[in-house]
């Protein structure tokens, strides 16, 4: 079965306000053209190996292009997000109707949590765990709501980094139970739970330059990877480890703090068998 992304068309993007680091600097200055440029060479790349579904961009809600923030997708369940900030707040309508359209049953979490979707929880793809970053944008309280929720065990992990302000920014499940991410983005009790959980021949620690390229912010479909940008160090570890890399520019969509994985949502997410216990 392939993948199926959902992906927003960005003729209404532009980066308007500063909600943040990434933004600083930026209002007014990005390029639609370009925009659409690099946003067509993603959908291109992931269409070759992958189905990408489009939903139009609203006007008012620049960062609608950002799919992986409308929610949480498992099996037929969608999570709905409830942005922290009032500028994303009207997102939500948006990506409500088009699930529910698409026959997903749309859930919510308790009004007061602020919850960012996919990217804040990501699903691990070697062991039935749902990652959970909090810190910025969700809600520390979201990790045992979405537990009962989605009957699914929540690993929480606190991001200290204000520029990798998702999780989906600074770590990243690939197939086979490898984990490509930024340790410098979390704090210690954060970092030493990632290694409890993922054995060190399955972890893909970046560099400082890498990470700042938003090599993290990749969308994995089987043994592709499609980021930004990555440097040669990184391109040979993901090589020796069975990925096939593919580098797509995405400039324009990183001055408002986002990259390929912010671009899409993944539709299909299965359920995965949890682990059996030893005999």
């Amino acid at each position: 079965m392939r993948d199926r992304y959902l992906m927003c068309s960005p003729e209404h993007f532009e980066v308007r306000y500063v909600i943040n680091p990434w933004m600083q600097g930026n209002v007014a200055l990005s390029r639609n053209d370009l925009a659409w440029r690099q946003w067509h060479g993603l959908a291109e790349a992931i269409g070759a190996v992958a189905e990408v579904e489009r939903i139009a961009g609203e006007p008012g809600v620049p960062d609608m292009v950002f799919t992986a923030n409308a929610g949480l997708v498992l099996g037929n369940t969608f999570v709905l997000s409830h942005f922290r900030h009032a500028e994303r707040q009207p997102e939500e309508a948006h990506f409500e109707k088009w699930f529910r359209q698409q026959g997903f049953q749309v859930q919510r979490l308790a009004p007061q949590l602020a919850f960012e979707g996919a990217g804040d929880a990501l699903l691990d793809r070697g062991q039935a765990l749902l990652w959970l970053g909090h810190g910025h944008r969700s809600s520390a309280e979201c990790a045992p709501a979405l537990a009962s929720l989605l009957d699914i065990e929540v690993e929480p992990l606190r991001l200290v980094d204000a520029r990798f302000y998702h999780l989906d920014t600074c770590l990243c499940p690939l197939e086979g139970g490898y984990l490509l991410y930024y340790p410098a983005a979390f704090d210690a009790d954060s970092q030493a739970r990632i290694v409890a959980r993922v054995p060190a021949a399955r972890r893909i620690a970046v560099t400082d330059a890498d990470a700042l390229e938003f090599a993290c912010n990749a969308v994995n479909s089987g043994h592709h990877v499609f980021l930004n940008r990555a440097s040669d160090e990184l391109a040979r570890s993901l090589a020796a480890h069975g990925f096939t890399l593919h580098q797509t520019p995405l400039g324009e969509f990183m001055k408002a703090g986002g990259s390929a994985k912010c671009l899409t949502l993944k539709l299909n997410e299965l359920r995965r068998p949890a682990a059996r216990a030893a005999a």
